[in-house]
C-alpha cells in the first residue's frame, strides 16, 4: 500500500512514541553524509514528499516541518503542498534553527531521537549540547523507516572498477605514500575515511551506487602497515580482487567496520567529526585516541595534479563541442513550437553521450525555462514541463562525467525578445562573473573574500542571491566538492594553485525568471609581488556565452574585452572538431562585441 505523506508522518509519530521519544530528525544524507544518495537512503524525500538534494524534516507529536535552502523555496513549497509540513525556509532571519524549534516545542525531560547514522558526531555533539541547556535529551536509534518504508529500495549492489592512472595522475601507491606522510605528520597511527569522494580518489576506483555522482558505498581504514576496505562483497570484481591483493589492501565486509574500530589495536586515530556518522565515530575502540581533524586527503584531493588538470581541460574541449552542437540545433528547434524542457534536456544528453571517454552526467539537467528558470534547482516534471518558445530567457545547468574530469556549466539563453528588466539582469550577473573570472589575489586567499566580486553589481541594485558563488568540483568524481567554496559564509581553507571552483551568480525573481551564468574556474599562479605571491583564475569551460541579453553600455571595456578574448578562445578550441555549419554558428555566436570609444 502506498501511504500519503500524512499518513506516514502518522506512522513515524507512533512508532516513536513507542519509544518515548517526542521528535525525530531525519536529515537528507547517508551513513556517509553525502550530498546525493542512492535511492535506498532517500528517507526524508518518503516522509516529506519533497526531491530536493537538501533539507531536513523535523516531526513531532503536533507538527511536522520541513528546513531547506533558498535554491529550494519555491520547490519544496509546491512538493508539500496538501500536506501538514510546514517550511521553513534557512537563512531568513524570521526562521528558528531546528534546536531552538524543538526547544520551542518540546518540554523539560522530552527526547528528541535521531538515527546516528545519519549525522556526523560534530553534529550530534552540537545537538546534545544545544538542547541539555533545555533539559532535552537526544537519543540515537535504529533507522525507524526500515520498518515503516515497505517497498525501500535495497541497498546498491552494482560492482566497482578501476580508474585508471592514466586519468588518475597518480597512483593508489603515490597517493597512500602522501596521506601516511600526512598522518605521521599528525602523530596518527590510523586514519579512518567515511567520505565516498575520498575513498573513490585514494584507492583510483569508481562505482554506479549513487547517482551521477561514481562513487563506492563503502568505508576504508588506514593503518601503518595496513589497508583495511569495508565494502559489499557483491560490488568486488574478479578485476578488483588482483588489484587489491597487487596494492595490499585487505577486502572486509561493508557491516564488519563497527566491530573492528571497537576492537582496533592502534594507539591513534584520525577521523574527523563532521564527515563521520556518530554511530561509527562511537564504535572507536575507548582505549584508541581520537585525533579530531580533516583528512589530508581532502585538501590532497582538491589539488590538481599535472595529469588531471591536463585531463579537465580535454573534457572541457569535448564538453563544450557536445554543447555548440545542442545550443545550434536549439536555436532552430525553439522556432517549431515541438520542443520541451524535458525534450531538451534528453538532447543535450545524446550530443554529450556521442563525445569520447563519456561516463554520464554529473548531476540532473536543470532546464527552467521563464519563470522556472527562478526555481533554483528546478527539475521539469511531466506534470511541470513546458514548451519553449521563441521568447524570454532559458536557463540551462548541467554536466557530464568524462574519465578525464567532471563538467559543470550554467548558460542563460535568449530564445526571442527580452523585456528591459531581463536584459539588465543578465547584463549585471555578466559584470560579476567577470569580475570574479578576472580576479586576482594574494596566496592565502579564501573564497568569501572574494565573493564580493560576483555580488557587487546585484548588491548595488538592492538584489541579492542566497546560494554560493563558487563550489569545488571533482575529478570523475562529485560535482560539488571541499574544502574550498566561494560564498558569503566564512570557509578557512584558501584558494591554491590546482583547485577547480565554479563561478556561478544568478538572481532570481519568482514568477518571471532566472538568470546565472557559470564556468569552472582553475587556480593557477599569477607570479610574485608585494609581500609575497599572487594567484588568479583560468577560466577552463569553453562554450559561448549568449550575447543576446547584454546591454553592451552597462558593460565597461574591460569587462568587452574580457568577453571577446573568452571567445576567441572558445572559438579557437572547439571549431576544429565541428562541421561547416557548426563553425559558422559558433563564429557568429562568438563575434566579438564592439567597444565604443
Amino acid at each position: 500500500m502506498n501511504l500519503t505523506i500524512n499518513e506516514r508522518i502518522a506512522a513515524l509519530r507512533t512508532h516513536i512514541a513507542q519509544e518515548n521519544i517526542q521528535a525525530f530528525i531525519i536529515p537528507s544524507t547517508d551513513p556517509h553524509l553525502s550530498e546525493y544518495v542512492a535511492p535506498h537512503w532517500q528517507s526524508r524525500e518518503w516522509i516529506s514528499g519533497f526531491t530536493g538534494s537538501a533539507g531536513t524534516v523535523v516531526i513531532t507529536a503536533e507538527e511536522a516541518g520541513l528546513w531547506t535552502d533558498s535554491r529550494y523555496f519555491l520547490q519544496a513549497a509546491r512538493q508539500i503542498e496538501g500536506t501538514e509540513i510546514t517550511l521553513y525556509k534557512e537563512m531568513l532571519p524570521e526562521t528558528p534553527s531546528i534546536p531552538a524549534f524543538l526547544t520551542s516545542r518540546l518540554q523539560e525531560g522530552d527526547t528528541v531521537g535521531i538515527d546516528g547514522k545519519m549525522f556526523s558526531a560534530k553534529e550530534v555533539e552540537h545537538l546534545q549540547e544545544t538542547l541539555r541547556k533545555s533539559g532535552i535529551h537526544v537519543k540515537s536509534v535504529a533507522d525507524p523507516l526500515q520498518l515503516l518504508w515497505k517497498d525501500r529500495p535495497a541497498m546498491p549492489l552494482s560492482p566497482a572498477f578501476i580508474h585508471d592512472t592514466q586519468y588518475a595522475g597518480r597512483s593508489f601507491t603515490e597517493k597512500l605514500a602522501a596521506v601516511r606522510k600526512e598522518m605521521d605528520a599528525n602523530d596518527a597511527e590510523s586514519l579512518l575515511l567515511s567520505a565516498l569522494d575520498e575513498i573513490a580518489w585514494l584507492l583510483n576506483i569508481r562505482g554506479n551506487d549513487v547517482h551521477c555522482n561514481p562513487v563506492v558505498v563503502s568505508y576504508l581504514l588506514i593503518e601503518k602497515n595496513a589497508v583495511h576496505y569495508f565494502i559489499q562483497p557483491q560490488k568486488v570484481t574478479a578485476e578488483l580482487t588482483a588489484y587489491f591483493n597487487v596494492n595490499g589492501i585487505s577486502v572486509h565486509i561493508y557491516e564488519e567496520i563497527e566491530d573492528y574500530l571497537n576492537h582496533l589495536p592502534a594507539r591513534s586515530i584520525l577521523a574527523d567529526s563532521a564527515k563521520t556518522n556518530y554511530a561509527i565515530y562511537s564504535a572507536i575502540n575507548p582505549q584508541c585516541q581520537i585525533i579530531d581533524g580533516t583528512s589530508p586527503v581532502t585538501l590532497l584531493k582538491a589539488i590538481r595534479n599535472k595529469q588531471e588538470i591536463a585531463g579537465i581541460h580535454t573534457a572541457m574541449q569535448r564538453d563544450g563541442v557536445a554543447l555548440v552542437k545542442f545550443l545550434k540545433w536549439l536555436e532552430d528547434a525553439v522556432p517549431t513550437g515541438r520542443e520541451t524542457e524535458i525534450s531538451i534536456d534528453r538532447k543535450l544528453h545524446a550530443f554529450r553521450a556521442a563525445q569520447p571517454l563519456y561516463m554520464g552526467e554529473s548531476f540532473d539537467t536543470i532546464a527552467g525555462y521563464k519563470e522556472h528558470g527562478a526555481i533554483v534547482h528546478y527539475e521539469a516534471t511531466p506534470e511541470t514541463d513546458v514548451t519553449l518558445k521563441a521568447e524570454g530567457f532559458l536557463l540551462l545547468d548541467s554536466g557530464a562525467q568524462y574519465l578525464d574530469g567532471t563538467t559543470d556549466i550554467t548558460r542563460t539563453i535568449a530564445l526571442g525578445n527580452l523585456t528591459e528588466e531581463e536584459k539588465t539582469d543578465y547584463t549585471l550577473i555578466l559584470k560579476g562573473h567577470i569580475a570574479l573570472a578576472t580576479a586576482v589575489f594574494p596566496e592565502g586567499t579564501r573564497g568569501a573574500q572574494l565573493d564580493v566580486l560576483a555580488r557587487l553589481p546585484i548588491w548595488k541594485q538592492h538584489m541579492n542571491y542566497l546560494h554560493g558563488t563558487g563550489h569545488g568540483v571533482g575529478h570523475f568524481l562529485n560535482v560539488h566538492e571541499g574544502p574550498q567554496s566561494i560564498r558569503m559564509n566564512e570557509n578557512p581553507i584558501p584558494l591554491q594553485p590546482g583547485m577547480v571552483t565554479s563561478n556561478e551568480p544568478g538572481v532570481y525573481k519568482a514568477g518571471s525568471h532566472g538568470i546565472r551564468t557559470e564556468n569552472l574556474l582553475l587556480t593557477v599562479p599569477a607570479g610574485e609581488g608585494m609581500f609575497g605571491n599572487y594567484l588568479k583564475f583560468e577560466t577552463v569551460t569553453l562554450c559561448p556565452i549568449c550575447r543576446k541579453g547584454i546591454i553592451k553600455e552597462l558593460l565597461t571595456a574591460e569587462e568587452i574585452e574580457w568577453l571577446n578574448e573568452y571567445h576567441r578562445v572558445v572559438y579557437e578550441k572547439l571549431s576544429p572538431d565541428l562541421d561547416n555549419d557548426e563553425k559558422e554558428w559558433l563564429k557568429e555566436a562568438c563575434k566579438p562585441l564592439i567597444i565604443n570609444r
